[in-house]
């Protein structure tokens, strides 16, 4: 079995899995990390995500960057004027979310750094400050309820005025 801590440091390993707070993704989130440094310089790179993929905005949302969603959100909303500018976006939120991910991790990182001396302090407040949203779930799911039903019915109401829906005939 191989060691979890062979490919970064014990301390940095601890920091993501507790700034993650899932203990069974860390692995995924240290890989994608790794790619996000080079030579102690981020640099902005593509990991797959089909959390990100399917979840979009509340992806980001779950994973508390707040900014970066809505960013996204906003670019949504230019995007969907634009032929394939939703598809376009939907794949590189797929590919370039968890770097937003990697941002806040390194953001909350630094901050706790700079104000607490004890390792296990660090941890135990990057646990805090880290983790996920579990409410970002719920809204996802009931926006996409409402998202369903208004098309269903839009379908509904479009086939009606085109006389192709089945009418009681008295």
């Amino acid at each position: 079995m191989q060691n979890k801590y062979e490919e970064i440091d014990a301390y940095e390993y601890k920091m993501i899995e507790a700034y993650i707070d899932k203990p069974e993704v860390t692995s995924w989130y240290v890989q994608a990390f790794k790619k996000f440094t080079l030579h102690g310089v981020d640099v902005m790179r593509w990991h797959w995500s089909w959390w990100a993929f399917f979840g979009n905005i509340f992806y980001l949302l779950y994973r508390k960057s707040y900014l970066a969603a809505g960013i996204l959100f906003l670019l949504t909303l230019v995007t969907g004027v634009i032929p394939f500018g939703g598809l376009i976006l939907w794949i590189l939120t797929g590919g370039y979310a968890p770097y937003f991910v990697y941002k806040s991790y390194k953001e909350k990182r630094l901050e706790v750094e700079s104000v607490i001396e004890d390792e296990s302090k660090r941890i135990e407040t990057m646990r805090l400050v880290g983790g996920y949203n579990d409410w970002a779930i719920w809204v996802a799911v009931v926006i996409h309820i409402f998202i369903w039903i208004a098309f269903f019915s839009m379908i509904g109401i479009i086939l009606t005025m085109l006389g192709l829906a089945a009418v009681d005939a008295i």
